[in-house]
């Protein structure tokens, strides 16, 4: 049995994904922070791109906590092209095609293996029919600019939902799974 790929995202109401670190901060919440925790406690295996695991590299070392420690402790894979070499602990730099990596990954055994932010590397695995479950938390926020999951020009991905919730805060925690 292979293992199970969980993308997981903060998105505005009008599908921008990229820089929530600019708008999601005002709707973090008990339950939110659960939501997260819950992703990362299931998952022995964080899957993220090179800007992401840049992100959290510069951050999440310096960071106390449960959810840190979850994060600094878990195993890192990084898809990148551009980089050389990965230092945070728990790190592998993938090499070469990340669908043939990852879809190698995946059938190692192991636990779900959890896909933080990289919203291009979420679209290619998403694309290669390799992502499990996408969990969105929906903010019911409209940012009017910046990368959306999906841009104009997708193909259709037809989804499955398999679970909801709507946090006190408006945030819609939405599960889908591909058709």
């Amino acid at each position: 049995m292979s293992r199970k790929i969980v993308a997981g995202l903060f998105v505005s109401l009008d599908g921008v994904v990229e820089a929530p670190e600019r708008w999601h901060f005002p709707y973090l919440s008990e339950e939110m922070g659960a939501a997260v925790g819950g992703m990362y406690a299931e998952a022995d295996t964080l899957l993220m791109g090179r800007v992401t695991y840049e992100a959290f590299a510069a951050v999440w070392p310096h960071q106390n906590g449960e959810l840190a420690e979850a994060i600094n402790g878990i195993a890192k894979v990084v898809a990148s092209t551009t980089l050389t070499q990965v230092t945070w602990n728990n790190s592998t730099l993938i090499e070469g095609d990340p669908v043939a990596s990852v879809k190698e990954l995946k059938g190692r055994p192991g636990g779900t293996i959890t896909l933080s932010g990289s919203i291009s590397l979420v679209r290619t695995l998403l694309a290669a029919a390799l992502l499990d479950e996408l969990r969105l938390l929906v903010h019911p926020l409209v940012v009017g600019t910046g990368m959306r999951l999906f841009p104009e020009g997708t193909p259709p991905v037809p989804l499955e939902l398999t679970r909801s919730a709507t946090f006190t805060n408006g945030v819609l925690d939405l599960t889908y799974r591909p058709a």
